[in-house]
């Protein structure tokens, strides 16, 4: 991961002398009053949300489980000159991100309002249509780089299918996203319908981590500090990958395309290693399996960059790249949290020109149809 950036970058830099514009496949926009949002709500769950407030799947009221490193998570050069929290003034993300990092598209992923967390289910369905309809209002619509994601809650999954064709219809989505702290594992048959819609809509799923599905972070329970949640990130998805291709949620649905975001990608190989090796020995309990998990992984599968693994010695990336996939990754920045990757100095191995044209571009443009 990258430093925290201390110094601006506005007025120091002109935009970056890059060869290839980039795709960041991980933006945050956030709200930046909540009148913003109710516009999109109905009178009912207005009054709701400033009544009774979110019901969320953990024992916290009103914050998260754990202190952050920095208020809102955010990098202390990003909070906007005119208020509000970062990423909620579109004017300085052009300014700070988009402009001098030459973003030609950045992917929208809202953490918002806990959006996938959500105890009251139908308020939390009102939720995601509001955010869905501001994501174009407030960002895409004024900002034609910003490409906006159809937030589908999946406990719920006839809210979810109706929201994902009601965006659908619209045509102005690039992908739909689910959590990957549900209350069960991703693979699991209670979701196939949303999978079943988005392969034939032809949207990538997209799983972002965050949400509280309820359950402790980690296998062992909750975590003391938010260094040792933050780890967990890697832990959940490596867990929802294996529920995915051990499920046969690849096999069932040959045409759908999974993007993991914000998970990194150093656990990849030891996941898929232990998977291929245990399917060897017990095949036979997963016969809807016709192939090795990793053949799967490596065919209906992307991760997004952040946060990069550094190694200490360039050329262990550079294996693990390789391994992985140069078209497999998709270039993510994080912006503006606190451990955004700079695309100027991300990777800490040397890549060919080929390559970076991949990662930062092409398989992104290719993924999303951009």
């Amino acid at each position: 991961m990258s430093d925290v950036i201390d110094r601006p970058i506005l007025g120091e830099q002109v935009a970056a002398q890059s060869r290839l514009r980039i795709i960041d496949c991980d933006v945050h926009p956030s709200i930046h009053a909540h009148a913003d949002i109710e516009q999109f709500m109905p009178k009912g769950w207005q009054e709701h949300l400033r009544t009774y407030g979110s019901h969320l799947r953990t024992p916290y009221i009103g914050t998260t489980p754990y202190p952050r490193s920095s208020p809102l998570i955010a990098r202390r050069d990003a909070w906007p000159p005119t208020g509000g929290p970062p990423g909620s003034d579109l004017d300085f993300m052009r300014k700070q991100h988009l402009d001098p990092l030459d973003i030609e598209y950045g992917i929208l992923q809202v953490l918002d309002l806990f959006i996938f967390s959500q105890q009251n289910l139908e308020f939390g369905a009102a939720i995601q249509r509001a955010i869905n309809d501001w994501q174009l209002a407030f960002w895409s619509d004024r900002e034609p780089r910003l490409k906006a994601s159809i937030l589908a809650g999946q406990d719920d999954t006839e809210f979810a299918i109706a929201e994902i064709e009601r965006c659908a219809k619209i045509g102005r989505y690039v992908q739909i996203n689910v959590c990957p702290r549900a209350n069960e594992p991703l693979g699991r048959r209670r979701y196939w319908p949303i999978y079943a819609r988005a392969q034939e809509l032809g949207l990538p799923l997209g799983i972002h981590v965050g949400g509280y599905g309820g359950h402790a972070p980690t296998g062992s329970g909750w975590p003391s500090y938010y260094v040792e949640e933050h780890q967990s990130n890697a832990h959940t998805m490596a867990a929802q990958l294996k529920s995915l291709v051990l499920e046969g949620v690849p096999e069932r649905f040959p045409n759908l395309k999974i993007v993991f975001i914000e998970g990194g990608f150093g656990w990849i190989p030891s996941a898929t290693w232990r998977m291929d090796r245990h399917f060897e020995a017990f095949r036979s309990e997963v016969p809807h399996l016709k192939r090795r998990p990793s053949e799967y992984v490596k065919e209906h599968f992307w991760f997004t960059t952040q946060p990069i693994d550094e190694p200490d010695e360039a050329k262990h990336l550079r294996s693990l790249i390789e391994w992985v996939g140069v078209d497999r990754l998709l270039f993510s920045s994080d912006y503006p949290h606190w451990d955004f990757d700079d695309p100027r100095y991300a990777f800490k191995t040397p890549l060919t020109e080929t390559e970076r044209r991949k990662i930062f571009n092409g398989n992104a443009r290719a993924l999303y149809k951009l």
